[in-house]
């Protein structure tokens, strides 16, 4: 192997894949900028429609207002809900991450709307359509005039969101609307590179969000959760855990050498709700006790509490099946991938990257 070539860029870490104005990541300060504002500040005084108009805007070199952004996205989901026989047609018999999967995969150019609007609308539509009929119910038509955080939550279960719900789960939504240069994004980008549509660019980067080592992880950490179940367990259980070298889920980030910033917004959003499924002082003595036994076991590791430990808890408090949390992750993360894909069509270049061989030399 050459020796320039270290673990950390055989992982491609710290090589720079692309120039982007959409999102920068620091791990050592724990900071994420989305759009030129701290993500802190976004989701305290911002709405979803309009971090996608910033992001749209910096993608396409062009300005959109959150208006044209909030009538688009209304029309897309209007027009998703339309197509879903045809959409969940090859759906059935598998897992709804697989269906929303084979979903987007079928999502296709619509009059009037552009591409990006077609996908980050529908993407909705699909997850909570998929959600209750895994509950024998039928898909709940949207409502265009309301906004996009808010008719998901009527979409899912039947009934309009109060306001602080609906606030929640848009706060939730601009919170993980980008991430820098992560697998998903970087899988979108790649197939954008080949000149390839909007559609399979986000397919590409959806696949990539289920593995466990990206998006996949929040449902786990509930899981993590009940089994632990009292705070008398506490304790011995994460002992157990790490003395087996298990990985304790929503702790550590491969960026983050401190606390991520993402996890302390949705510990705020959280504190806000009413109605919580999910027994917060629990799961902060979880959170306590895991951070403490981390830094005893792996002293020169950082290992803080990660963004999927509060995600999902704040998705549970908001009734959304477990089962639906990678695709509402993907909700979110839609407006980046398609800002990500536009930006590598428009000044980018083919993105292929070398491999250091390690095989037989023939004679």
């Amino acid at each position: 192997m050459p020796d320039q070539l270290t673990k950390s860029t055989i992982g491609l870490d710290g090589v720079p894949a692309a120039e982007t104005a959409l999102s920068h990541v620091d791990g050592l300060k724990g900071e994420l900028i989305i759009a030129g504002k701290h993500v802190v500040d976004l989701a305290s005084r911002s709405s979803f429609e309009s971090v996608t108009a910033r992001l749209w805007s910096l993608a396409n070199s062009e300005l959109i207002t959150e208006a044209e952004v909030r009538t688009q996205l209304g029309q897309a989901r209007v027009q998703a809900f339309a197509r879903l026989p045809d959409l969940l047609t090859v759906s059935g018999g598998v897992s709804l991450v697989a269906a929303f999967r084979a979903a987007i995969a079928g999502l296709r150019t619509e009059d009037g709307i552009s591409d990006d609007a077609t996908i980050v609308g529908a993407l909705p539509v699909i997850a909570a359509a998929l959600a209750r009929r895994a509950n024998g119910d039928a898909a709940v038509a949207p409502d265009p005039t309301l906004g996009h955080a808010a008719d998901t939550l009527r979409m899912l279960h039947g009934r309009d969101p109060n306001a602080g719900e609906a606030r929640a789960l848009d706060a939730y939504l601009i919170t993980v609307s980008d991430h820098g240069m992560n697998a998903s994004t970087f899988a979108a980008r790649v197939v954008a590179s080949t000149q390839a549509d909007l559609f399979c660019a986000v397919t590409a980067g959806y696949c990539a969000l289920t593995g466990p080592l990206h998006g996949g992880a929040p449902e786990p950490v509930l899981e993590m959760l009940d089994t632990i179940g009292t705070s008398a367990r506490i304790e011995p259980w994460i002992d157990d855990a790490l003395a087996r070298g298990e990985r304790l889920m929503g702790f550590g980030h491969r960026i983050y050498r401190v606390r991520d910033p993402r996890a302390d917004v949705l510990k705020t959003v959280i504190e806000t709700l009413a109605v919580n499924t999910t027994n917060l002082p629990f799961a902060a003595e979880v959170e306590a006790y895991a951070r403490d036994a981390l830094k005893r076991k792996y002293p020169d590791r950082a290992l803080d509490t990660n963004v999927e430990f509060f995600t999902a808890i704040l998705l549970d408090a908001l009734a959304i099946p477990r089962q639906a949390f990678t695709p509402i992750f993907a909700v979110a993360r839609s407006t980046g991938w398609t800002a990500h894909a536009r930006e590598q069509q428009r000044r980018g270049r083919l993105l292929r990257p070398s491999s250091a061989y390690i095989g037989e030399i023939p004679a």
